[in-house]
């Protein structure tokens, strides 16, 4: 096979992967590049990514697609990083504003505002890099490492897992590895090899990206607790259900 083009996240809660794909030795030639998930999902559409890691709010954009891996970023608790942040209480939210950086998070909250908390707010889809300057607006979803810090900017702050863990029993998955192509399954297995090297090494992960790592978050309990990788038939079940909804 040619080389392998990988389209990753370029949050935390990713960088186990990434570090298992770097590091463990198992892939040799590869480019790697690193996004916002919305992104992953562009990059594979345009077919500069063999296999991306997508939000599974953007799947059903896909006529055919295939999941390539036994790991995802999925949560079985409270994620820390995907939250409804809110200047109100969620029955007086009359507008939420969208993270531009993914579609998983866009679609989750308003299946939980039509499915389970019974509100009708509007929706607003911010542009990108506008999530980091929203705190004077009424409410807004926010993912990823910039939520850390701003989770103590609001008086209301939703957990998006936590919610859909409370609404349906069941795990909720955020992205998936992802391609479109067939891809020899020899370089599935290294890929699988990679990613699990990763997802066993949290505290090699930190080390290898301590000078990046978000300041205002317990890292290695996040990357350990509120982060779960294994896409197993509970999440499989999970994700889809979501896609139901959507």
């Amino acid at each position: 096979m040619k080389t392998l083009n990988l389209s990753a996240v370029s949050y935390l809660n990713t960088y186990p992967f990434v570090y298992g794909i770097k590091q463990s030795g198992f892939l040799q030639d590869y480019n790697l590049f690193l996004e916002v998930p919305s992104m992953c999902a562009e990059r594979l559409k345009s077919g500069e990514a063999d296999i991306a890691l997508v939000p599974v709010g953007a799947l059903p954009d896909f006529k055919n697609y295939h999941i390539v891996s036994d790991y995802c970023i999925g949560a079985v608790r409270q994620v820390v990083s995907v939250l409804l942040l809110s200047h109100k209480p969620m029955e007086k939210i009359k507008k939420i504003y969208l993270d531009f950086d993914s579609r998983t998070s866009a679609r989750l909250v308003q299946v939980l505002a039509q499915a389970y908390w019974k509100i009708t707010p509007s929706f607003k889809r911010l542009q990108p890099g506008e999530a980091e300057d929203a705190t004077e607006r009424e409410a807004m979803v926010a993912i990823g490492d910039k939520t850390f810090a701003m989770r103590n900017l609001y008086p209301y702050s939703y957990d998006l897992a936590g919610e859909w863990i409370s609404f349906t029993g069941m795990p909720f998955v955020f992205a998936v590895w992802v391609s479109l192509k067939p891809v020899p399954k020899e370089v599935l297995t290294q890929f699988n090899n990679a990613l699990k090297f990763g997802v066993q090494n949290i505290e090699g992960t930190l080390d290898f990206f301590r000078t990046r790592l978000p300041k205002n978050a317990d890292c290695s309990q996040y990357l350990s607790e509120n982060i779960s990788y294994p896409l197993d038939k509970a999440k499989k079940e999970g994700l889809n259900l979501f896609l139901s909804y959507l």
